[in-house]
C-alpha cells in the first residue's frame, strides 16, 4: 500500500528547512499537488509506479508555487519524504539534485516519465 503525504506533511516540512512556517499562497494548489501522484481515472492509476509518483509529485510541488518561497525546496524534501514513507531510501548527489530540479522548475524538464527515470537511478529499495 502506497503512503501519501498530506498538506500537514508539507507544511511541516518546510517549516523544517525555512526555519519558520511557510506563507502559502494557495493552499488548493497546495492540495492539488498532494492529489497528482495518486490520481486515476476509471480506476487506473494514472501513476502506476512509486517512481512516476515520486516525478509527478516533485513536479507539481515545484511548478504549483504553492508557497511564496521555497517551493523547489519543498518539491524536494517533499519526493524524499515519499520515498522514505515509502520504504525507499533516495541517494542522489547533490549536484545531480540541483539539476534536476532547477531543470523542473525552469521548465527543461517536465515529463513524469523523465523524471521518474532520473529518480529511479538514484534509489534504493528495503527488501521485503
Amino acid at each position: 500500500m502506497i503512503v501519501y503525504l498530506d498538506e500537514d506533511d508539507l507544511v511541516a516540512a518546510a517549516t523544517a528547512f525555512l526555519g519558520h512556517p511557510p506563507a502559502v499562497r494557495d493552499f488548493g494548489l497546495l492540495s492539488s499537488a498532494l492529489a497528482r501522484p495518486a490520481a486515476s481515472m476509471y480506476g487506473v492509476e494514472a501513476y502506476p509506479a512509486l517512481d512516476e509518483k515520486a516525478a509527478a509529485l516533485l513536479l507539481s510541488v515545484t511548478k504549483n508555487h504553492a508557497l511564496i518561497d521555497g517551493n523547489k525546496r519543498l518539491g524536494w524534501v517533499a519526493v524524499r519524504l515519499f520515498y522514505a514513507l515509502n520504504g525507499v531510501r533516495l541517494v542522489m548527489p547533490q549536484d545531480t539534485a540541483y539539476a534536476l530540479v532547477v531543470g523542473v522548475a525552469a521548465g527543461e524538464i517536465d515529463d513524469v516519465e523523465t523524471v521518474a527515470r532520473r529518480l529511479a537511478e538514484h534509489v534504493v529499495r528495503r527488501e521485503s
